[in-house]
């Protein structure tokens, strides 16, 4: 494992005056909920749309039903894609979190990134979020060159997104689905807590499945090469390194002083941006041989 620590004193004067509001962990009922979900993303906090980049929506044929995805493209023409995966909780987010962080990432990565709006819990337990995951690996695989896409897949995301992508690059595996030839894992969520918090158990009860729980999986040997983030002040900070510590030749940044969540601010925490800025320069980065 490749490890590094990113520590700089405005990181952490950013975080001292930063308190996210409105976290999965924070809810016990689905009205208020719901209510989360009807509050408007603040571009204050979140970040704005680069202006360079296009953005579009489409829906995406898949397994569950037509699924709506967010499309990012900095320039025309054939380019790799980078499907990505928005954090929540497994019951909240949305595409619409990420304008900013998703059109950064289709400059500095020169890919054009697929954001999913895949299924929420409760409404749709698991695996509904990660059949979504996995579907739009595949659809990709195939029609990615509808929309400009080269051949290349790679797939990221944050928090639950982060776990729907390592559960989805597992079963590909397994199941002899897609090869990707990068997995961008930002503060993952890779195993179930010892006490599950309200929002969790919405999503799945009982014993987690193994693409649920990737952390518990008896071998991670054959997965797309890795980068995983992390934030210091992140209860879920081991995991990641955990996870990172069992993978081959695996990239693993952590961002000390900095809280869960980090992309999602990247108007107050400068952390964000420069952590875009990291995992371009990881996806840019020389390819392994292909198949």
């Amino acid at each position: 494992m490749n490890r590094r620590v990113v520590a700089e004193p405005r990181f952490t004067a950013e975080a001292d005056g930063f308190t996210v509001v409105g976290a999965a962990d924070e809810l016990d009922d689905l009205a208020t909920l719901l209510a989360d979900r009807a509050e408007p993303v603040d571009p204050a906090l979140s970040g704005r749309l680069d202006p360079a980049v296009h953005a579009a929506d489409l829906l995406l044929p898949l397994g569950g039903g037509p699924t709506l995805a967010r499309v990012y493209q900095a320039e025309p023409g054939p380019r790799p894609l980078l499907l990505w995966l928005h954090g929540g909780g497994f019951v909240g987010g949305t595409v619409a979190d990420l304008d900013h962080t998703c059109s950064r990432l289709a400059r500095r990565a020169g890919r054009t990134v697929v954001s999913l709006e895949y299924r929420l819990a409760p409404e749709h337990p698991y695996p509904a979020a990660l059949d979504d995951t996995y579907d739009a690996m595949v659809w990709l695989a195939a029609h990615g060159r509808v929309l400009g896409g080269d051949g290349w897949l790679a797939a990221g995301g944050q928090s639950a997104g982060g776990a729907l992508v390592a559960g989805a690059t597992l079963r590909a595996r397994d199941e002899g689905g897609p090869v990707l030839d990068r997995q961008v894992l930002c503060y993952p969520v890779l195993d179930r807590a010892t006490t599950p918090t309200w929002a969790e158990r919405q999503y799945l009860t009982g014993p987690p499945p193994v693409y649920a729980a990737p952390l518990r999986a008896e071998s991670l040997a054959g997965l797309p090469p890795p980068r995983l983030g992390a934030a210091g002040r992140d209860p879920l900070r081991d995991q990641a390194e955990a996870y990172a510590r069992r993978l081959d030749d695996a990239e693993f940044v952590e961002y000390a002083d900095t809280p869960h969540a980090f992309l999602n601010f990247c108007a107050v925490l400068s952390a964000g941006d420069h952590a875009i800025g990291v995992i371009g320069e990881f996806l840019t980065s020389p390819r392994p041989p292909s198949g």
